[in-house]
């Protein structure tokens, strides 16, 4: 093979992802092995070796073939140092050379990135943005992750907290909720799963409000974003309204980065779209977030600022975070 070949080594407190990529960011090998963050990142390290190891063989390469170590994580981190910091997912791995332990088990140069911008340079070069020079991704889960793409260079900052876009303040109230850092009136306190679920809370909290969902609560099942959709699909008006409402809420926060940087075009992902494309409330939930930017944005940037569905799903952190291995010029 005379062209570069790639790792990208995609960290989350479950199940780490490394698949081997061209350069044309095409997966020519793939493979999952659990976290196990209890054992330790020296342990997960050298399984992750070994799992590459493995997969070189299968795509019948050889180890010279594959040029650099893409590795992603979640933060906080030190990107300059390489070190993981303190992740509310991997207790046991807090303030962690990561970097330094990923290049001696593979025995490979590592690029390190935070995971959100891992995910949106995966996009960026093979996914919903690869027709753009600059976009914006934000990432709706447990809580709202983001990366800044401009001009093929992710935006990593001074502190390695640029793109933290679930922690744009879209509600200055002191009434308004808290997120999981305990700061008030977060995107990610009104548009991560735990945000949407309080809300629907708060609105049960009124006897008078009449929702399906006070019935399956009472019933013993657990109110999640899933039942709420669930709820919202079967025309049970207060879910609908906590979906739509949520699509408000995360056009603000997309204005206010929009109106920092002017990137080309906004890609929303993550395990939080209510279906994502194709589906009907994930469409609607598309369309609704585009209405509430649009009506919000100034006036030269009306009908200029695309807003799409992410294509690559779980695999953006492992191609992305290849891709930046890739763009360094290791």
């Amino acid at each position: 093979m005379d062209k570069p070949v790639y790792a990208g080594v995609d960290i989350g407190g479950t199940n780490i992802k490394i698949g081997l990529v061209d350069d044309r960011a095409q997966t020519l090998a793939y493979e999952s092995i659990p976290t196990d963050q209890e054992h330790g990142p020296e342990n997960a390290a050298e399984r992750a070796g070994e799992a590459l190891a493995r997969l070189i063989e299968s795509a019948g390469l050889k180890s010279d073939h594959v040029v650099a170590i893409g590795l992603a994580s979640p933060g906080p981190m030190d990107l300059k140092k390489g070190i993981l910091l303190c992740p509310g997912n991997l207790p046991e791995w807090h303030n962690t050379p990561l970097r330094d332990l990923f290049a001696t088990a593979t025995g490979k140069p590592v690029n390190y990135e935070n995971d959100a911008n891992a995910a949106a340079y995966g996009e960026f070069w093979a996914g919903a943005g690869d027709r753009f020079d600059s976009l914006v991704m934000v990432t709706l889960g447990t809580g709202v992750g983001g990366g800044v793409i401009l001009d093929d260079k992710v935006i990593d900052g001074a502190h390695s907290c640029g793109g933290e876009i679930g922690h744009i303040i879209i509600d200055a109230s002191d009434e308004a909720p808290l997120n999981t850092l305990g700061i008030r009136g977060t995107l990610e306190g009104y548009c991560g799963s735990y945000g949407v679920v309080g809300r629907a809370q708060a609105a049960l909290s009124d006897r008078f409000v009449e929702s399906s969902l006070r019935d399956t609560v009472a019933g013993g099942e657990e109110l999640t974003p899933l039942l709420i959709a669930n709820a919202a699909e079967a025309g049970d008006a207060l879910a609908l309204k906590i979906v739509m409402d949520t699509a408000r809420y995360l056009a603000i926060g997309i204005v206010t980065v929009v109106h920092t940087v002017d990137p080309e075009a906004i890609v929303l992902g993550g395990a939080m779209t209510f279906g994502g494309a194709g589906h009907p409330l994930g469409e609607q939930f598309l369309t609704e977030v585009r209405r509430h930017t649009e009506a919000r944005l100034i006036p030269s940037l009306r009908g200029n600022l695309p807003i799409e569905f992410a294509k690559l799903g779980g695999k953006a952190g492992y191609i992305g975070a290849a891709g930046l291995a890739r763009a360094s010029g290791m």
